[in-house]
Order: structure tokens, then sequence, then C-alpha cells
């Protein structure tokens, strides 16, 4: 296993194990069966272990495994505040003891504020006294370090690394959000201000090995160097020095045999030409069934309403792919579920957009069709309770 370092020195495995997907025996966790995967991944060096209060039964199961095997203090764990559920500061340490307690332990090696939207939310946490509380909990050693995990834009992940001293960050970064979400440029910009970056979604949770398309599998079995589709994705992250860790929510003894055997031999700067092209070569592939021809320069921006249209064209082309209902929970997370909302729902059909586009693309009809896609009126109204909620 080979490791990377944290602000304070601290060395992580550049595999971290995702402890969201456990898998499930009815409704509750298969925590036997988690336990001898979680173990293995120990024992082969992964000491990056994150979870969150909302992984339904993910904390508990997780204190329990490390509890029976007395190795608590061979890992980190990381975990996450649910501040979007926060009305008071005494809320803070309701859950932060709570959170302690379910994973039967004294300290929080890595603690996040879970799905940061943006410098408004920070900012209202602020002014809880979540900074001073920060500054506590560090002095008493319950928390080693702090951070944030992001779904969003570029600019808006840039404005949250520099709203405060952060000891590191969680984004979802992968060959296809290489330019979307915070991106190649969001890493890079974190990585230079010495803010470690830890990877979620190396996979797109599973959807670039189980959701490829036939010509996609094809290129891959075609090149000389035999790589299944994980071991591309997983190589691709590693070969970039910015990044510190990269999770996987391992489900079986397979996955975590062939993600330790990759986080072993990995190395930045290892790929080649030929393999940066088959990767363009697989994306083109994935990419073929769009419904939209939209490159994402966003000329189209700003939308005078707010409409974040590049991201709304992306999502609405992801459906060719991707399981529907996770990519409209993935459009809601980066648009929808903020207090100033850049989701479709708020065009007006003004057509500015239409006068920058170089592609000449008709995008207040795309829009519509992205609309019906993305946001059927259940969601759409669903939606406005959320945001009635964030208000408050």
């Amino acid at each position: 296993m080979q490791y990377r370092k944290l602000k304070d020195g601290t060395e992580v495995s550049v595999l971290g194990y995702g402890c969201m997907r456990f898998d499930k025996k009815g409704n509750r966790i298969d925590i036997d069966k988690a336990e001898r995967e979680v173990m293995a991944a120990i024992e082969a060096g992964v000491n990056y272990l994150d979870t969150a209060y909302v992984y339904s039964g993910s904390e508990e199961a997780l204190g329990t495994i490390l509890e029976r095997n007395q190795c608590r203090d061979k890992v980190y764990i990381a975990t996450k505040l649910p501040h979007y559920l926060i009305k008071n500061p005494k809320a803070v340490d309701r859950y932060f003891d709570e959170q302690k307690k379910r994973l039967k332990t004294d300290h929080i090696d890595l603690y996040l504020m879970h799905m940061l939207p943006d410098t408004a939310a920070w900012d209202k946490l602020a002014g809880f006294g979540m900074k001073e509380w920060i500054d506590r909990k560090k002095a008493s050693g319950e928390i080693r370090n702090i951070g944030f995990s992001f779904h969003g834009d570029t600019p808006t992940f840039k404005a949250l690394i520099d709203a405060y001293d952060w000891d590191f960050c969680q984004i979802q970064y992968n060959y296809l959000d290489e330019n979307t979400q915070a991106g190649k440029e969001g890493l890079q910009y974190a990585a230079a201000k010495g803010i470690p970056v830890v990877i979620m979604e190396p996979l797109r949770g599973g959807r670039l090995v189980k959701y490829l398309p036939p010509r996609a599998k094809k290129l891959m079995e075609a090149y000389p160097v035999k790589r299944s589709p994980a071991e591309w994705a997983f190589r691709w992250l590693y070969n970039q020095p910015e990044v510190t860790c990269v999770l996987s929510g391992m489900n079986t003894m397979e996955m975590v045999t062939e993600n330790v055997r990759v986080a072993s031999e990995a190395m930045p700067g290892e790929f080649t030409k030929r393999d940066f092209f088959l990767i363009e070569k697989v994306k083109e592939a994935i990419n073929q069934s769009v419904k939209v021809g939209c490159t994402g320069c966003a000329y189209c921006m700003p939308c005078p309403q707010g409409v974040d249209i590049p991201n709304t064209f992306l999502n609405y082309n992801k459906l060719a792919y991707e399981p529907k209902t996770q990519v409209m929970l993935e459009y809601l997370q980066i648009t929808g579920m903020k207090r100033d909302n850049s989701d479709v729902s708020k065009c007006i059909q003004c057509g500015a957009c239409e006068k920058h586009c170089p592609q000449h693309i008709p995008i207040r009809e795309e829009l519509k069709n992205a609309k019906k896609a993305l946001m059927p009126f259940p969601v759409e109204h669903a939606m406005k309770g959320v945001r009635l909620f964030l208000k408050h």
C-alpha cells in the first residue's frame, strides 16, 4: 500500500474504504460480511475509513467492526456533520456526541461538513459559532482534522476553499468529471494551497464499470495493456500527484483485492500518451448518445435567472447511460439543494442564452426537455419544500 500525507504529516493510504455501500440483509447492514471485507482492507494497509451520519447504519457498523477487532488506533475515521439538519448551536454537540457513541470512539480523525453547498451555508454555520466550536474540539483532541465534502461547480468550490483554513476536502472526481463539479481545476487549486484532496465517486458509483457502453468496453479490451474498467479509472486518478486518497465503496472481496493491488502499484505520472488517448476515446464512446451537443463552454452564462445551463445539459445527457434516479439526485445536489438554487425550474424562456451559444443549440427548447426528464412535477414540488426548509 502507498501513502500520501495530510497537512499535519499524517500518512493516509491512497485507497480509502467508503462505508456507505455496505451490503445489507433485509433492512440491516450485513455486519459479518462487512467485517470480513473491511478487515481484509485494513490488513492490506488501508487506514482511511469514510462514513457519515446519514449513511444508514454505517457509523454503528464501522464502530462495531473496529471494536470487535481492537484496531481503532490503526486507522483514521472520517465522518461528516449533517449541517443541513442544524437549526441551533446546541445541535452541533448533539450530533457530534451521537457520532462518537455510534463509532465507539472518543475522537474523530477527520471531520467534514457534509455536502457543503456554498459559502452562504458556511457563513450560517459560522454564525452559530462553528469556528469557535472547531477550535475547542481540536484543542481537546476530539477532532484532529477539519474539512468539507462538496458536490458543486468549480467557482463555488474555490470560494469555499478560501473561506476557512481547512485541513482537507473531499470532492467527486473521475475521468468523466474532469471538467465538471470541482474538476481538475478545483483539485489543483486546493493542492496548490496545501489542502489535501480526498476523492469520492471514482467510478461514479460503479457506473464507469457496470454501465459502460459496449463500444467503451471493446476499446479497453482491445488495448495492449489489459486492465479492468475499474483499474483504468483508479490509475487515471493515482496518476495525479494532487490526489491524496481515493475512496471506494468496496462490498466484495474481489473489489478489495483488485483495488489494493492497484493502490500498491500505480504511480503519479505513469500514464502514457496512448493511455490518455484511450481514456479520451472511452469518454467519446460514453458521450456518443448525448441528447444535447453542449460542450460545457459556458458562453451561455450567466443566465439572468440563475439557471446553471451547462450542468443541466450535462445531467440531461447522463440519462442516456446512467440510472435515472442517481442522475436526478446528483443534479439536485448540485443545483437545487441550496437556498439560491440554480436548477432548470428557474428558466423563464427569455432566450438570452441562445444569442451566445457557439453550437447554436436551441437552448430554450432543450431546457424544457431537460426539465421534464430531470425535474418532473412531483420532484419540482418537493424541491420547493426543501428550499423553504433551507431558508429557516
